[in-house]
C-alpha cells in the first residue's frame, strides 16, 4: 500500500492506494487533519498509524509514502515520523524529480508542489486535452496545462476562507460566517450578504479567468476545466467545471512515485 500525504496551509489531506493501479486509482480511504507546522514527529506518527488502524489497515502494509507539501516547516517532523513509525524514507515531490511535465514558469522552482501534482494527474487522466485546474483550498489556484504536457502557469487568489477571515479581522462589525452556497445573490441580512459576496465573487473570478485563458493561452479553444480542493463542491451545478475530482493532488502524487521507477501507468481512463 502507498500512503499519500498532501500538506496544505490549513489541512493535511491523505489517502491510501494499493500499488500498481491504472488511472484513476481507487483510494481505500481518505482522511484530513489540521496542519500544525509545530507538530512533533511523534504526534504525526501516532496520528497516521492510528488513522490506519481505525480503518482496519495495518501500518506494516504500507510499503511507500509520498509527500506533497506547501508548508516547509512541517517537513522535518513529517519525514522523521515516516522513518520512525513506518521505517520508510518518504518520496517528496520537489524540484529535480521526474514529473513528465515541461514547466514554462520563468522560475520553475516557484511552482507549488500541489500545483505540480495536479498537473501530473491531468496529463494522465486527460492526455489529449488542454486543461485548466481550479484548486479551491486556502488559496484558490488556477493552472493551465496543454495537451503537450506544458505547464504554462496560472493565477493565485485568496481562497474563500481567507477572504471571509479578512472581512472579519479588518472590519468592526462583520462576523465570521458559514461558507455555503447562498439561496440568492441579494442577501437580506449581514450574514447572507457576506455569504453571497464570498460565493459570487469567487464564481465570477473563475469565469473570468477561464475565459481569459481560453483567449490568451488556447487560441479560443475551450479548455477542459477541472475543479478540486475542499470548496469545489460548493460550485456543483454552476457549470463552471467540466468535472470535479477531489483527489486530484493525491492521484498526481501517486503517479510521481511511479515515474521515479518508470513502471507502466495506463492513461486516459477517465471519462
Amino acid at each position: 500500500m502507498i500512503l499519500l500525504l498532501d500538506v496544505g496551509n490549513s489541512q493535511l489531506f491523505g489517502g491510501i492506494i494499493n500499488s500498481n493501479q491504472a488511472m484513476p486509482p481507487e483510494l481505500l480511504f481518505r482522511f484530513r487533519k489540521s496542519t500544525q507546522s509545530s507538530a512533533s514527529s511523534d504526534e504525526l506518527g501516532l496520528f497516521l498509524t492510528s488513522v490506519l488502524k481505525e480503518n482496519d489497515l495495518s501500518p506494516k502494509k504500507v510499503t511507500q509514502i509520498g509527500i506533497c507539501s506547501v508548508v516547509p516547516d512541517a517537513m522535518h517532523s513529517l519525514k522523521n515520523a515516516c522513518q520512525k513509525y513506518f521505517g520508510i524514507t518518504p518520496f517528496v515531490l520537489q524540484a529535480g524529480v521526474k514529473t513528465g511535465l515541461k514547466v514554462r514558469y520563468r522560475n520553475p522552482l516557484e511552482v507549488g508542489a500541489d500545483r505540480i501534482a495536479n498537473a501530473i494527474a491531468v496529463t494522465h487522466l486527460y492526455p489529449n486535452k488542454n486543461v485548466v485546474v481550479v484548486d479551491m483550498g486556502t488559496a484558490t489556484t488556477f493552472c493551465a496545462i496543454t495537451k503537450d504536457k506544458d505547464y504554462l502557469g496560472g493565477a493565485i487568489i485568496p481562497g474563500l476562507r481567507i477572504s471571509m477571515e479578512a472581512l472579519e479581522s479588518r472590519t468592526a462589525k462583520l462576523p465570521i460566517v458559514e461558507i455555503v452556497k447562498p439561496e440568492a445573490a441579494c442577501g437580506r441580512s449581514t450574514i447572507e450578504s457576506i455569504q453571497s459576496g464570498l460565493y459570487y465573487s469567487h464564481l465570477g473570478a473563475m469565469r473570468e479567468m477561464i475565459g481569459l485563458y481560453q483567449k490568451e493561452v488556447y487560441n479560443g479553444e475551450k479548455p477542459f476545466v477541472i475543479g478540486t480542493g475542499g470548496f469545489s463542491r460548493l460550485f456543483q451545478g454552476t457549470e463552471i467545471f467540466d468535472t470535479e475530482i477531489p483527489d486530484l493532488v493525491l492521484y498526481g502524487l501517486y503517479i510521481a512515485i511511479q515515474l521515479q521507477g518508470n513502471p507502466t501507468i495506463s492513461q486516459g481512463n477517465a471519462s
